[in-house]
């Protein structure tokens, strides 16, 4: 058999891999470089000693992978190397260790052991996996085949949304069933409302601090994110009719049950101001409240003073009952309703059946409030422990909320957070800095904690060692 040079640089494969190698090798070295003509199969299985028919599949292998083309009646060329579209890149001046996608990849990745004090999400151990294993029993043994095997109405699985709606009328937002529109998760909630009403380059007004993930949803949407000075009963009301009337902004997106990330709670005084002003600027407002259910009582919502007027209000269960379980939803006016779900149909189609029903099962069987009963009065217990743990080394929580899992704290003067996260990150140990969360800028001393994530006894010595240092 011949043996062409190239192959001794080709790893050990089967023999369509070694011809795929042959052709990877000589890209890279720039032996073909963008556009040449790749040796006809012919001339390849001459060359290299395989059969035309592994020369044949490892180029159709090629061609998938977007390595070369195929020009019918001309034959296989090098392919054009694309710049894909990045995130992190729109705003080249922002430091990676204090970038939102950072503090995502960070919390989504790294070792299984890891202490994510910085994550946004329940322990497993917390999470409901009886509750779980029965629901998807039940569909085992009693769904039909549209559960199983069907894609969904426009709107989504009609029983679920009955439900959503009878919870949203306990916090005194009235809406029908038809004003709701289900979705993949309350991420993507968020993204088709941001799709089907700003443009590249429209203003959109955020709390400072605010979810770090909106600054990275707002950044792919190529919006102009406007930071608004964040207090313990809202948005600074003075700084927010100010930047209305700067910026003409489209959009204001925020948390208002649970604030993330300073568990906050939004005071009846700063809504009904808010929405003045959101009224006389022609803005919308998006209320994302997917901690509703973390809540000890029903604070004030945008969505039930507006009536769903100019609000739109996104809910998800996967922080209550898995990450793994993505179904998150929109309740909004009936046009836009409509609309947003031409949207979901175009982008990705009606939402997961499966999953909707699995979820629909959980709410209706009595078990996921005596759930959410027990991770209240826990999560209660666990913010207690930690507000004294961080005291004693010398962190200083903003506020001390009623509900929910986060603490933003204020580190020892002369601290960085980014710089505390970075060297954490080689003790295993995942941070949120301030800065992720903060458009300005202007959080470099603070880290949001998960309270629920911090019951290692090596937490309060290793960051007292690190604050020191």
């Amino acid at each position: 058999m011949r043996v062409h040079l190239d192959q001794q640089l080709v790893s050990y494969g089967t023999k369509v891999e070694h011809v795929m190698g042959l052709i990877q090798s000589r890209i890279e070295r720039r032996a073909l470089t963008e556009g040449a003509r790749l040796p006809s199969v012919r001339a390849m299985a001459e060359s290299s000693g395989f059969s035309k028919s592994t020369v044949v599949e490892a180029y159709e292998r090629l061609v998938a992978e977007g390595t070369i083309q195929a020009r019918p009646g001309s034959g296989f060329y090098v392919a054009p190397l694309l710049t894909p579209f990045a995130i992190a890149d729109i705003e080249p001046n922002r430091e990676r260790e204090a970038d939102p996608i950072w503090a995502l990849r960070q919390s989504l990745s790294g070792r299984p052991d890891a202490l994510k004090l910085g994550g946004g999400w329940l322990p497993e151990s917390w999470l409901p996996q009886d509750l779980l294993r029965k629901g998807l029993r039940h569909l085992a043994r009693h769904g039909d085949a549209e559960t199983l095997l069907g894609h969904g109405s426009p709107l989504g699985l009609a029983s679920l949304r009955q439900v959503i709606a009878r919870r949203l009328l306990e916090q005194t937002i009235e809406v029908s069933p038809d004003q709701i529109l289900l979705t993949a998760s309350g991420t993507q909630a968020i993204d088709l409302v941001c799709r089907y009403l700003i443009e590249p380059g429209d203003a959109v007004l955020v709390d400072d601090p605010t979810y770090f993930n909106f600054h990275a949803l707002l950044r792919a949407h190529r919006a102009k994110v406007i930071g608004v000075p964040f207090t313990p009963q809202g948005p600074d009301v003075e700084a927010f009719a100010q930047a209305v009337a700067t910026h003409a902004p489209r959009l204001y997106i925020t948390n208002s049950g649970v604030h993330n990330p300073t568990g906050a709670t939004l005071s009846a005084h700063v809504a009904r101001r808010v929405l003045k002003i959101a009224e006389a600027g022609n803005m919308v407002i998006v209320e994302d409240d997917i901690f509703a259910d973390f809540e000890t009582g029903h604070a004030p919502r945008y969505a039930s003073f507006d009536g769903l007027d100019r609000v739109i209000r996104v809910g998800s269960f996967s922080k209550a009952l898995s990450g793994s379980l993505r179904c998150g939803h929109i309740a909004a006016r009936s046009d836009w309703i409509a609309g947003l779900a031409d949207l979901r149909m175009a982008t990705g189609m009606p939402e997961n059946t499966l999953c909707a029903e699995l979820v629909h099962q959980i709410l209706t069987d009595g078990s996921y409030r005596r759930h959410m009963e027990h991770i209240r009065i826990r999560l209660a217990d666990a913010r207690g422990q930690a507000i004294r743990r961080l005291k004693a080394i010398g962190l200083t929580p903003w506020i001390e909320p009623v509900a929910g899992m986060f603490l933003w704290c204020q580190l020892p003067e002369g601290v960085e957070a980014t710089v505390l996260a970075r060297q954490a990150l080689e003790e295993d140990i995942v941070l949120a800095p301030g800065n992720v969360f903060s458009s300005a800028q202007t959080a470099s001393g603070f880290l949001r904690f998960n309270v629920a994530m911090m019951s290692d006894p090596r937490i309060d010595a290793t960051l007292a060692r690190l604050c020191a240092a």
